[in-house]
C-alpha cells in the first residue's frame, strides 16, 4: 500500500517537475576535485557554521557523494564503513552496531546521528535503529563524521562522536529524472527520482525506493530469520537565494523482517517533515530556524514494541563582536510522546511516557592572533530524569601554515538516561500478564543518572605538496558513572568507570591523474572497571576491536571505465570473542552512455562468510555478495 501511494505521488510530481533541468547552483563534481580542493570543502558540524575542512579543529572525516557512488554501497549503514574513524559491524541482515571510539553494540548509545538536521536516535535507548534509517544515496552531498564529544553544540548523547548526513539542495539536481535498479545474490534494489524548478527561485524533487535483502545463516548453521524488505518515499523543496532561503522536506517508510513464525514479523514504519529557514544579513550576522515532526513505529514481538511522536524546534543566531569574536548562540525544545506495548522479553513501566528536553548554548570563536583561535562553548540541556546538565568545551587551533593545522580540545560530555535505564523491566517469564507487578530479573534504576565522559584531544591536519593530505588525532577519555548491573534481581546502576586511549588517522595520496589512494587506521585501548558483583562485567559496555585498518584504491582505467578496491581489516573482538577478519570489496564501473552508468560490485571477495558481531553459535555470518547496478539519467 505504501509503495502504491509513493508511486502515485511521484507520478503526479513528474508531471509538475518534468520541465527543463534546474540550471541554478550547478556544482563541480567531487570526482573532479583535487586534494587541495577537497580540503576546501565546507563543513558545518564542528562549529555549526561553514568552515573549510582543512580548518576544522576536530577529528572529522567527510564521506562525499562521489565516495558513496564509487564504493557501490546500497544503504546508509554500509556507506558509513567508508569512514575510518567509525566502528561499523553488521549484526544481521538488517541490523548494525555502529560507534566511534568504543562502546559498540547493537544498541550503542554514545553516538549522535542526524539526517539533514533531524536527530534520529531513539529516546527508548539513546541509540539508533539502523533498519529504520536510510536515504536515497544519489542525493547525499556529504556525510560529516566527527570523532569525539560534541555536547557543547549538539547536546547529550554526542559523547564519542557525531554523524551528520547532508543531502543536496533540490536546486543542485542536474537531471529531471533518475532511475536506479540493482540485483545480486543477496539483495535487490530499485529507485526513481524526479526533479525540476518551482517558480522563479525554487526547485523540488521527489523519490521512491525499495529493497529486499536475503536472510543470513548463523554460525550454528540455522536460519537467522532476518530477511528484510523496506520501502521509502520522500521529497525536498528549496526556495530563495544565499541571503534568505527556505527548505521543506519529508520522508515516509515501512519495512518488515522475518521473525519467529509463531510470533509474527518485525515491522518498522515512520514519517517525518522538516522545515528550515536560513537568513543572512548585510552586517554578516545570520539566523536559522528549524522545526520538524517525526513519527516512528516499531513492532518487534520479542523486544521493543513502540510508537513515538517527536516535535522539535530550534534556532541559532551568529554575529561578530568586534574584530576578534565570532559568537553563535541558540536554543531548542524537544517533546516526545512515547507509547509502548508488552513484548516477549521487554516491559516498560509506565507503558506510556512524555519526554521533554530544552537547551540553550553559546559559542565564541576568539581570534587571539592571525594564526591562533580559541573556541569556548557550552550548552545547558534539561531532561525529565536528571534536570539540567552542563556541557562545556574549549578548543585551541593553531594555523601553523595555510596547509597545516594543530589543534587541541577539552570537553565534558554526558549520556543522559533513557527509558531503558529507568523504566525497563525484564521478567524472565514470558507468560506473565501485561504490566505485571513483578518479580523481575532486571529492574530499571530509579536513581540512574547521566554517564559522564571527560575528553582530551590533540590533532594535526596537513596537505602535502598538493598531492597528499593527512589527519592524525590522539585522545584520552575518562569515563565515570557508566551503566552497570548487579546479581539478579538486578537494578540498573551507575557503578562502572574507567578510561580509554586511542589514536586515529587517515590520509589521501593522488598517485597520478587517474589514481587516488586512501588509507585509514584506528587504535583503541580500553581500561574499564566493572561494578562489584556485576554479572556482565565490562562486556555490557560494548565489544570493540583494538585495531582497524582500511585501504581504498580509486582508479580511472579510461574516461568511461573505473576500477575500485576497498580492503578492511578488523582485529578480534574480546567478549564475546569474534575472530579478526579481512574483507575485500571491488567495483567495476562503466559509463556506457552519458546518461547510463553500469557497475558490478563484489563484497567480501576472498571469504565465503564471516561474523562481524555477536556470540556463536547464534551470530549471523555475513556472506560473500555480488551486485549488478544500473543508473539511468535520461535528461543528461
Amino acid at each position: 500500500m505504501l509503495a502504491a501511494r509513493c508511486a502515485l505521488g511521484l507520478a503526479s510530481g513528474a508531471v509538475l517537475l518534468s520541465g527543463a533541468n534546474p540550471a541554478a547552483a550547478q556544482q563541480k563534481d567531487l570526482a573532479d576535485l583535487s586534494i587541495e580542493e577537497l580540503g576546501n570543502i565546507q563543513v558545518t558540524s564542528v562549529t555549526k557554521r561553514p568552515e573549510r575542512l582543512q580548518d576544522a579543529p576536530a577529528s572529522i572525516f567527510v564521506i562525499t557523494g562521489e565516495d558513496i557512488r564509487r564504493a557501490g554501497v546500497t544503504s546508509l549503514a554500509e556507506a558509513l564503513r567508508l569512514a575510518p574513524n567509525l566502528q561499523v559491524a553488521r549484526v544481521t541482515s538488517s541490523t548494525y552496531a555502529i560507534s566511534a571510539r568504543g562502546f559498540n553494540n547493537a544498541i550503542a548509545n554514545k553516538l549522535l546521528v542526524m539526517i539533514d538536521g533531524r536527530t534520529v536516535y531513539s529516546p527508548i535507548f539513546s541509540g539508533t535503529f539502523w533498519d529504520a534509517q536510510n536515504v536515497l544515496l544519489e542525493d547525499v552531498e556529504r556525510i560529516e563524521v566527527i570523532d569525539g564529544p560534541g555536547g557543547a553544540l549538539w547536546g547529550a548523547n554526542a559523547v564519542n562522536g557525531v554523524i551528520n548526513v547532508i543531502t543536496r539542495s533540490a536546486r543542485s539536481n542536474r537531471e529531471g529524472v533518475l532511475f536506479s535498479a540493482a540485483g545480486g545474490n543477496r539483495e535487490s534494489d530499485a529507485a526513481m527520482r524526479v526533479a525540476g524548478p518551482v517558480g522563479e527561485d525554487g526547485a523540488a524533487r521527489g523519490y521512491v525506493m525499495g529493497f529486499h535483502r536475503s536472510g543470513t545463516q548463523t554460525v550454528g548453521g540455522t536460519s537467522a530469520l532476518d530477511a528484510f524488505g523496506r520501502q521509502q518515499a520522500g521529497f525536498r523543496a528549496d526556495w530563495g537565494r544565499t541571503e534568505s532561503n527556505f527548505t521543506l522536506q519529508g520522508d515516509t517508510y515501512s519495512g518488515e523482517s522475518v521473525s519467529i513464525p509463531a510470533l509474527g514479523p518485525v515491522t518498522v514504519a515512520g514519517s517525518n517533515v522538516l522545515g528550515r529557514w536560513n537568513r543572512q544579513f548585510a552586517d554578516g550576522s545570520s539566523f536559522r530556524l528549524q522545526a520538524y515532526l517525526d513519527h516512528t513505529e516499531r513492532d518487534d514481538p520479542v523486544q521493543f514494541r513502540d510508537q513515538m511522536d517527536i516535535y522539535d524546534i530550534e534556532f541559532q543566531h551568529g554575529f561578530r563582536l568586534g574584530t576578534q569574536h565570532s559568537v553563535l548562540w541558540g536554543a531548542g525544545y524537544r517533546y516526545a510522546m512515547d507509547r509502548t506495548l508488552v513484548s516477549l522479553l521487554v516491559r516498560f513501566i509506565p507503558a506510556d511516557r512524555d519526554l521533554k528536553w530544552a537547551n540553550v548554548f553559546v559559542q565564541d570563536e576568539w581570534s587571539l592572533a592571525r594564526s591562533l583561535t580559541l573556541t569556548l562553548g557550552a550548552k545547558v540541556e534539561t531532561n525529565v530524569y536528571t534536570g539540567a546538565e552542563f556541557l562545556p568545551s574549549v578548543r585551541l587551533a593553531w594555523k601553523i601554515a595555510d596547509d597545516q593545522l594543530l589543534w587541541s580540545a577539552l570537553s565534558r560530555a554526558i549520556r543522559a538516561p533513557a527509558r531503558v535505564d529507568r523504566e525497563f523491566f525484564f521478567p524472565g517469564n514470558p507468560v506473565l500478564p501485561p504490566n505485571p507487578v513483578g518479580p523481575f530479573i532486571i529492574n530499571g534504576g530509579p536513581n540512574f543518572v547521566s554517564e559522564v565522559s571527560n575528553v582530551g584531544e590533540l590533532g594535526y591536519r596537513a596537505q602535502i605538496a598538493k598531492v597528499a593530505s593527512v589527519s592524525l588525532t590522539a585522545f584520552h577519555t575518562v569515563h565515570d558513572k557508566l551503566r552497570s548491573g548487579e546479581p539478579a534481581p538486578a537494578q540498573v546502576q551507575n557503578g562502572a568507570s574507567g578510561y580509554t586511549n586511542g589514536v586515529e588517522g587517515w590520509g589521501t595520496y593522488q598517485a597520478s591523474r587517474d589514481w587516488r589512494l586512501m588509507i585509514g587506521f584506528s587504535e583503541l585501548r580500553q581500561h574499564l572497571k566493572a561494578a562489584p558483583g556485576d554479572p556482565a562485567g565490562t562486556s555490557a559496555q560494548g565489544n570493540d576491536p583494538e585495531h582497524q585498518q582500511m585501504l581504498r584504491s580509486l582508479f580511472n582505467l579510461t574516461e568511461r571505465h573505473e576500477l575500485d578496491f576497498i580492503v578492511r581489516h578488523v582485529s578480534a573482538l574480546p567478549n564475546p570473542v569474534v575472530p579478526a577478519y579481512t574483507a575485500v570489496d571491488a567495483r567495476f564501473g562503466w559509463k556506457a552512455r552519458p546518461d547510463l552508468e553500469l557497475s558490478l560490485v563484489g563484497q567480501n571477495l576472498f571469504d565465503a562468510a564471516h561474523v562481524e558481531f555477536g556470540a556463536a553459535p547464534g551470530a549471523s555470518e555475513i556472506p560473500r555478495a555480488w551486485l549488478l547496478k544500473a543508473v539511468w539519467r535520461p535528461d543528461r
